[in-house]
């Protein structure tokens, strides 16, 4: 299983004979963000190079390196997969399509070899005949009553979760059950030495603060800084006087 930054090396997206010279450099904006990088257009069209630069702001270079090939078929030749994204339906379409998601995972489990996203016209996406040339159909979710999506903004769905999934890239690492119940133990034995409970009340503040901090969903460094903090509690108390024997 290949899994890291050189694992979105090998995306390519394709775009079928795209209409508007603005979508193409909104499309490279989108992709440079992500880390994916080969661009290939089909088609003989020609595009306003302004136009096209002035959308994709610092992106430009990927429209400048791109390939231009006559048709789809071209596009994919020589790649181990590809996915033509779609959410039409029909009698000779796709029986089943990946979500993004499903998508990058099946990516994961590939060989070396470039992989294609394919998008079709803004107008009217792919053909029946292109996404059959596709190994499978990808599937961006939206609502019914206004499914269409620009096409940069699905080319920037698709690459945001590559990049998410491909790359392994976290939010943060959140604390273990265990993790859990070691910081409220150190709580709670804090509060022990400063002589903080009221007579048998110890296990209803253990229960109290576990069920806060469980809901919080602490990270595992700030579960570490807690615990340095309430480890530093009985000390500090004992260095400025008498630890109290009840609260006010």
């Amino acid at each position: 299983m290949i899994t890291s930054e050189k694992t979105l090396e090998r995306i390519q997206i394709v775009l079928v004979e795209p209409q508007e010279a603005g979508n193409i450099g909104s499309v490279c904006r989108a992709m440079k963000t992500m880390g994916i990088t080969r661009l290939c257009i089909t088609g003989d069209s020609t595009y306003d190079p302004q136009r096209i630069k002035t959308m994709a702001v610092h992106a430009y270079d990927l429209y400048e390196s791109s390939r231009r090939v006559k048709n789809l078929e071209d596009a994919i030749a020589g790649g181990i997969f590809s996915a033509g994204a779609t959410r039409r339906r029909g009698k000779f379409r796709k029986y089943f399509s990946f979500l993004p998601e499903q998508f990058a995972g099946h990516v994961n489990t590939l060989g070396n070899g470039l992989v294609s996203v394919v998008f079709g016209r803004e107008s009217s996406g792919l053909t029946e005949e292109e996404l059959n040339l596709c190994d499978a159909a990808l599937l961006i979710p939206s609502s019914q009553e206004f499914p269409s999506l620009n096409l940069a903004q699905a080319v920037q769905v698709v690459t945001y979760v590559l990049r998410r999934e491909l790359t392994q890239a976290k939010g943060y690492d959140p604390i273990e059950r265990e993790q859990l119940d070691d910081l409220v133990t150190v709580m709670m034995d804090s509060f022990d030495q400063i002589g903080f409970f009221k007579l048998d009340e110890r296990e209803e503040v253990h229960r109290f603060y576990r069920d806060i901090l469980a809901r919080s969903g602490l990270s595992v460094r700030e579960s570490q800084r807690l615990a340095k903090m309430f480890r530093k509690i009985p000390n500090l108390s004992r260095s400025s006087g008498p630890a109290r024997s009840s609260r006010s």
